[in-house]
């Protein structure tokens, strides 16, 4: 098991509905540059964590900042889950300064992404590419700026907000360059 605490993004779409929060973490099976090496996460990678609920405490910051919390396990503001497509998070927003914030950006869809970050309990290494087979799951991210990965897109929708433009928006974020957020 690897004791250090990494961070990875993911392709992301959120969707905001009220005061919710809801999209994917981590989809499976994406190859992504990371540093000098390429990762994928394997289906099951976060079992063991969604098992433990809501004994992990799992949660939900904004740029993996611990003073930016914006829901956890414990008290049930965050669901996780996984489906045949990735870990799938569902946060309700509380009432906060932070929050409010996040969802103006997500409902103008100007949000970098999402992240996550995990210790390895198990991967697998073929040459340059790292499987994540196993990880404990201790937070998820929503990024403001860049997230690690170039596939991660944000897309908001949110009702009654006719000033927000379409329902559905995509950004394309660039790599940040050999960084991770």
């Amino acid at each position: 098991m690897q004791n250090t605490m990494e961070r990875r993004a993911a392709e992301l779409e959120v969707r905001a509905k009220g005061r919710t929060l809801e999209g994917y973490a981590a989809v499976f099976g994406v190859r992504a540059s990371v540093a000098d090496f390429d990762e994928v996460i394997e289906p099951g990678a976060f079992a063991a964590t969604l098992r433990d609920q809501p004994n992990a405490d799992v949660l939900a910051l904004v740029d993996h900042n611990p003073s930016q919390l914006l829901g956890r396990t414990r008290n049930r503001s965050l669901e996780l889950s996984e489906d045949t497509r990735g870990l799938h998070f569902r946060v309700a927003l509380p009432k906060t300064t932070l929050a409010d914030d996040i969802l103006a950006l997500a409902e103008a869809g100007t949000l970098g992404g999402a992240s996550f970050g995990f210790r390895a309990l198990r991967d697998a290494w073929t040459g340059t590419l790292r499987t994540l087979k196993a990880v404990d799951l201790r937070e998820i991210s929503i990024v403001r700026a860049w997230p690690a990965y170039p596939q991660t897109t944000v897309s908001a929708r949110a009702l009654g907000h006719a000033s927000a433009g379409p329902l559905a928006r995509r950004l394309r974020i660039l790599e940040l360059e050999g960084g991770a957020s």
